[in-house]
C-alpha cells in the first residue's frame, strides 16, 4: 500500500524523523526508509536503537510514529497518480487482485475507506493477519492462497527492495515502483514505472506472458538492505 498505491514516503520518513527526535535517535529516517520500506514499524526501530528494547516499549514507539504519520497526511491523502483508473481497467480485464500490506487494519481503514479504494480489491492481508513480515514472504503467499491463485501467476508492485525479496521469494514476479527507489536499484523487476500512469494491465500481461522464470531472491541484496545485528 504505503509508497504503491500512496505515494506517502515523504510522509512517513517525516513521522519516522518526529519520533526519533522525540525519543533521542540519530538517524536519517528519509534515507532508513530508502533500505527497509515495507518492514514492520517494530522491526525498524530495532535498526536505530543502540539498546534492545521490550516488545512493549517498541510498539508504544511504533504507535506514536503512527499517530504522528496520520496527524500529518490527514489533509493529503490521496492515490498514486493514475492508480485509481489501473485498478478499474484491471477489473475490467476480469484480473484478481489483492492487497498484501505490513499496515494493520486499523491503517487500512485510515486509507482505504477514506480513499473508497476497498472495493478494488478481491482480497486485502494486512499486519494483523500475519506472523512475519517482509522481507518474508508469507504476506504475498497469504493474498495468492485467498485469491486461489498460483504464486507464479501473480504479479506484484513494490517500492522497496525488501518487499521485491519476499515477491520472489513466494515465487512471484514483480513491478518496480520508483517512487522512493531508482530502477537500477531494484534486483530484476519485469518492468520500472514512476507510477500507474506509465503503464496499463494489457501491457504488463503481455511482458508478463514473454518473461522467463520467476526471479530468486538475492540474499546478499536483502542483508545489505537489513543488516543482522549480532
Amino acid at each position: 500500500m504505503d509508497g504503491v498505491i500512496l505515494d506517502n514516503t515523504p510522509v512517513q520518513a517525516r513521522a519516522f524523523q518526529l519520533l526519533f527526535q522525540d525519543i533521542g535517535v540519530e538517524a536519517d529516517a528519509y534515507q532508513l526508509l530508502r533500505r527497509l520500506n515495507g518492514m514492520p514499524a517494530t522491526d525498524i526501530l530495532k535498526q536505530v536503537l543502540e539498546e534492545p528494547k521490550p516488545e512493549k516499549e517498541l510498539k508504544k514507539y511504533a504507535d506514536q510514529r503512527e499517530f504522528l504519520y496520520r496527524t500529518l497526511y490527514r489533509d493529503e491523502r490521496r492515490p498514486t497518480a493514475g492508480v485509481v483508473d489501473f485498478l478499474k481497467a484491471a477489473r475490467a480485464a476480469g484480473l484478481k487482485i489483492g492487497l498484501g500490506t505490513g499496515s494493520a487494519n486499523d491503517t487500512l481503514s485510515y486509507i482505504l475507506d477514506y480513499l473508497d479504494l476497498r472495493p478494488f480489491f478481491d482480497v486485502i492481508v494486512g499486519a494483523d493477519d500475519v506472523e512475519a513480515g517482509k522481507p518474508h514472504p508469507e504476506t504475498y503467499a497469504a493474498v495468492a492462497e485467498k485469491l486461489a491463485i498460483k504464486p507464479e501467476h501473480c504479479l506484484v508492485f513494490e517500492d522497496a527492495l525488501l518487499g521485491e525479496q519476499a515477491a520472489y521469494k513466494a515465487g512471484m514476479r514483480c513491478v518496480a515502483i520508483t517512487s522512493t527507489l531508482g530502477a537500477h536499484e531494484f534486483q530484476a523487476p519485469l518492468a520500472a514505472v514512476r507510477d500507474f500512469t506509465e503503464t496499463t494491465p494489457e501491457q504488463l500481461r503481455e511482458q508478463f506472458t514473454k518473461a522467463g522464470a520467476v526471479p530468486k531472491s538475492d540474499e546478499e541484496k536483502t542483508k545489505a538492505q537489513y543488516p543482522k545485528k549480532d
